[in-house]
């Protein structure tokens, strides 16, 4: 049996493009059995249509930078890469749109954006190796979602392929786009468990002329709270806003403005009204990486994102310190204005079981949310999601109309999806 599986998807990809699976293929704690890389959206369908035929299990994987989020999977049988799937398609740069295939990097993306003055408004983690699929799948966004909105804002198009094996479009190459059902909006986030994203099309915004970084520091927590708070009711046109949080030290709040000189100074002027007697200094541009070094040398750490209303970044904080500290664990955060944000513990596993147990009950309290996407291997089992709440069943029910056989990524989404 197992020859015969291999014979088959070897001839759909090609020798070069086949291979069993080896130790860096697994996917938190399960050991694939083949690697396939299909060099096109028709290869890639074929693939995944054979593999839900013969009852194999299906791990989409990109720049594997996210492969480690969310639940391990109940099954992990072909690992799918979208690798080769890496082109531009189309840069209709006179409309402001993109196409792009799943496998290209953002970086790559970026760059060739660039060279007409424009970008995807984004700023995903590890911008370097993780692909426009990933990206997607994952729902994966940075401070500028303050200004520009998150990915179902920008994606206006998208491709993927279904366990059956068909290719299914929706959307458009036109900003004002809303004929048919919003299928760029379902996929984004739903972790490859719908289909596998084979191509999407972006809205684009211009370069800003001019950036300015400013930090602000010398405040107490309350103070940042409503200094966040005041910025955001201000008058002021920033691009991002963001606070970063440590048990040693006290909150820095920093904020993005864009656009000509002139008005870079005039919001300046403004921000420096708002702060009162705290301090503002230029900064590098290198502060808006911070929730990037979180991850850095993380294996023996824990990463959780969590998303709080944002007239609630104070009390999270205080939670957050008041457990950390109780259980002796490090912590380091950074929170965007939207109410979003990162945090890393570090210390014994059993300690931050204990304190990401506490940590959510709190967060649940106020209808708040923690994901856990990286945990120390010595951590005891800790469900990813949470509670998936009352929206479960409608989520199975579209599973099951996508994927009825669970073929794509088993049990690694909310709800054991």
């Amino acid at each position: 049996m197992t020859a015969t599986i291999e014979e088959h998807l070897r001839s759909i990809v090609g020798a070069a493009h086949f291979r069993p699976a080896s130790d860096v293929d697994a996917v938190r704690g399960r050991q694939p059995k083949f690697f396939v890389e299909p060099g096109s959206e028709k290869e890639l369908a074929a693939v995944l249509r054979a593999s839900n035929e013969m009852g194999l299990s299906v791990i989409p994987r990109g720049g594997g930078t996210k492969l480690g989020w969310g639940n391990p999977p109940a099954r992990a049988d072909v690992v799918l890469s979208t690798t080769r799937l890496n082109r531009i398609v189309e840069h209709v740069w006179s409309d402001l749109t993109v196409t792009v295939e799943a496998g290209c990097t953002f970086q790559k993306l970026s760059d060739a954006l660039a060279q007409h003055g424009q970008r995807l408004a984004l700023d995903p983690l590890r911008p370097k190796q993780a692909t426009i699929g990933g990206v997607l799948s994952t729902n994966d966004s940075g401070a500028l979602r303050l200004r520009f909105g998150a990915l179902r804002d920008l994606i206006i198009g998208v491709t993927i392929a279904l366990p059956d094996g068909t290719l299914a479009s929706s959307g458009g190459k036109v900003v004002k786009n809303v004929a048919g059902y919003d299928l760029p909006k379902l996929v984004t986030g739903a972790f490859g468990t719908l289909g596998v994203i084979t191509r999407a099309v972006f809205r684009l915004h211009p370069l800003p002329r001019n950036s300015k970084t400013l930090s602000i520091s010398g405040c107490t927590l309350e103070e940042t709270q409503r200094l966040l708070l005041a910025v955001q009711d201000s008058k002021l046109a920033h691009a991002s806003l963001q606070a970063r949080f440590t048990q040693a030290a006290e909150p820095v709040v920093d904020i993005l403005f864009e656009g000509t000189d002139a008005g870079i100074a005039a919001q300046e002027s403004q921000l420096r009204e708002l702060a009162g007697a705290s301090s503002v200094n230029f900064a590098s541009h290198a502060v808006w990486s911070v929730s990037q070094e979180l991850w850095k040398s993380s294996d023996a750490s824990a990463l959780v994102k969590f998303s709080v209303l944002p007239a609630s970044i104070g009390k999270a904080m205080e939670s957050i310190h008041l457990v950390a500290n109780t259980h002796q664990l490090r912590w380091s955060c950074v929170a965007q204005a939207t109410g979003i944000g990162w945090l890393r513990l570090d210390g014994s596993a059993e300690n931050i079981h204990a304190s990401l147990t506490l940590l959510r009950s709190e967060f649940g309290r106020d209808s708040a949310s923690l994901v856990l996407f990286h945990r120390p291997p010595q951590t005891p089992q800790f469900d990813a999601w949470g509670a998936p709440g009352d929206s479960l069943s409608l989520m199975r029910a579209v599973k099951n109309q996508f994927d009825p056989k669970n073929t794509l990524n088993p049990g690694r989404f909310l709800g054991g999806i």
